[in-house]
């Protein structure tokens, strides 16, 4: 027993030995191409394939970039590539098995190369239509039109992927926009200008500056913010803002002041396999008028996809959604205030709307046709409403905005919960209709003819049908894209049905147009020249009267009726 144990032992022990040898006999190889970022072959460049136990072999490239490791052991290799003037490329856990050869390509970049801006996708430039699921709708199987999947995968390094012939080093807009939004306090002013920079870092990270600054009166509203993206190789994408806000107020109470406020916000991104996505963030704000408030908003959102056409969304917000970005309305980005800070006061004291809403839905894409039902829950606390009208006598119980005889008003809790239908069908590849159709609470005043003073007192909550058609599309000839809606609703209200739709089916109250338009004869220009149209409510719908402490007669309303314009100037 004891000769038959020592025998086993040394016949494994020879097979253990005999393994290496066995795979020295069938080695493998790595080879590939070594580029620059604009794709030129690189002669003479060192490769140098490093391997387990500080084994290592260094190649060059002949005259087509291409090098060649040979004689290579099974295991686990990294492939870096060197050569003056460039960055180094590195390839990781590159696996090799024996007998087998493994294509490497690297791309090597130029200090200025690796700084380069990926194509800005400006809301007005994206694709024509998207899933219902606004959301999300970066996603392949969000867009009617399916992705080529046909199209040959460009070779990538550690630089990234090769850049196309559009991309620059640095991309940008800039708008000069007439109009004030007139959306209570903290509207835009009435001439003002935005900018808009994205650069990225290294192919995998971005820096954005976005900016706001009006030019007339005193005391203009300005907003900057500053942000920076990653995109992880396990494909999360965190990101980082941080935004300031100076936005102007007349006297109150005997001193000319000025809202101040700053925010700071973190979000990431990731996905679990193709089954399940998420995204996650906050923002902490901190504002300073006639006092300091702080306020912690959270957000996030899951997507459960059930099948290639189906997903199944839970989300979480605490801020309303900013509509006007959806339109491709230059100023929106920088602008910010449509959403962010809804501020309000009563009895010179400053208040914060603070909400919470809760959504579940389900979409799906069937053809040419897109559907989403939804159910949702919202609890808004001090929300902010918008009133038409001169209030200079109601100090200290409204926020009047200094560009536009709108104000902001104080309202009473509002906690509803509802429900949405969206269909979205693309009618031709020019034209695009989406009908929506909603249920649920809103806040309106229980008698006729109450005192602006009384009106949070004499609000109650009361559940209101809605529905809405949205027709968008691009002019063949003159390019021109348009959005025109129409929302109506079963009855009176201070607040729309569905404030946090963020569906395709959102749109304004009422009527509204917009237009873009590319100006002709301006290719002598080195940027894209547009003349931007956006009208909200044009008829003037919804106007709920009530009454100043002068006698004269004020409006509380969903949406105000405005008209903006201006050009547009894309780099």
């Amino acid at each position: 027993m004891t000769l038959g144990r020592l025998g086993l032992k040394l016949g494994l022990l020879g097979i253990a030995l005999a393994l290496p040898v066995l795979a020295a006999d069938n080695p493998g190889s790595i080879s590939g191409y070594v580029r620059s970022a604009s794709g030129v072959p690189q002669m003479g460049a060192m490769v140098e394939v490093l391997g387990s136990a500080a084994h290592s072999l260094k190649v060059f490239t002949d005259e087509n970039g291409f090098y060649s490791a040979a004689g290579l052991l099974p295991g686990v290799y990294s492939v870096k590539a060197y050569s003056p003037s460039f960055l180094p490329a590195l390839r990781e856990r590159v696996g090799l098995r024996p007998g087998s050869s493994v294509m490497v390509n690297l791309k090597l970049s130029g200090l200025f190369e690796a700084i380069q801006l990926p194509a800005m996708r400006g809301p007005a430039d994206d694709d024509d239509w998207k899933w219902v699921l606004r959301s999300a709708s970066n996603r392949p199987i969000l867009r009617m039109l399916e992705d080529d999947a046909s199209a040959p995968a460009a070779a990538t390094g550690a630089g990234g992927s090769e850049p196309g012939p559009d991309k620059h080093d640095l991309k940008g807009s800039l708008s000069f926009v007439a109009g004030s939004g007139s959306g209570g306090f903290g509207s835009s002013s009435d001439m003002n200008t935005g900018f808009s920079v994205e650069r990225s870092l290294f192919s995998s990270g971005t820096v954005a500056l976005q900016g706001n600054v009006g030019y007339n009166g005193g005391s203009p509203n300005t907003v900057l913010r500053a942000s920076y993206s990653h995109t992880l190789p396990n494909g999360s994408k965190p990101e980082m803002a941080f935004t300031m806000r100076r936005l102007a107020a007349p006297g109150i109470n005997g001193h000319d002041t000025a809202l101040q406020a700053l925010a700071l916000s973190a979000s990431d991104a990731f996905s679990l396999g193709d089954i399940l996505e998420l995204r996650f963030g906050s923002e902490l704000q901190t504002i300073q008028f006639l006092g300091r408030v702080t306020a912690f908003r959270p957000f996030g959102s899951a997507d459960l996809h059930l099948s290639p056409n189906t997903v199944l969304e839970y989300r979480y917000s605490t801020s309303e959604p900013d509509e006007r970005m959806d339109k491709g309305f230059d100023s929106a980005p920088a602008d910010l205030s449509e959403s962010n800070p809804r501020v309000t006061m009563a009895a010179f004291s400053t208040t914060l709307e603070r909400a919470h809403h809760h959504e579940v839905s389900l979409s799906r894409r069937m053809g040419n046709t897109n559907l989403q039902i939804a159910m949702y829950s919202d609890r808004v606390a001090d929300p902010a409403l918008t009133g038409v009208g001169d209030v200079s006598a109601e100090g200290g119980e409204v926020l009047p905005d200094l560009y536009s005889e709108t104000f902001t008003y104080r309202g009473k809790e509002l906690d509803a919960r509802g429900m949405r239908v969206v269909m979205q069908r693309k009618l031709s590849p020019d034209l695009t209709a989406t009908l929506d159709y909603g249920y649920g609470g809103v806040l309106d005043l229980n008698n006729a003819d109450v005192a602006l003073r009384d009106a949070r007192r004499d609000t109650y909550v009361r559940n209101r049908h809605t529905a809405s058609a949205k027709f968008s599309g691009v002019l063949p000839g003159a390019k021109t894209r348009w959005i025109a809606s129409y929302r109506w609703i079963s009855g009176q209200a201070l607040t729309p049905v569905d404030i946090f739709n963020e569906s395709a089916g959102q749109s304004d109250p009422y009527l509204n147009i917009f237009l873009r338009q590319p100006i002709p004869g301006t290719g002598f220009l080195p940027c894209h020249m547009d003349a931007v149209v956006d009208v909200r409510n044009l008829l003037a719908q919804g106007y709920v009267p009530v009454m100043g402490q002068d006698g004269r007669t004020l409006y509380l309303v969903q949406s105000a009726r405005t008209v903006r314009g201006g050009v547009a100037f894309t780099f």
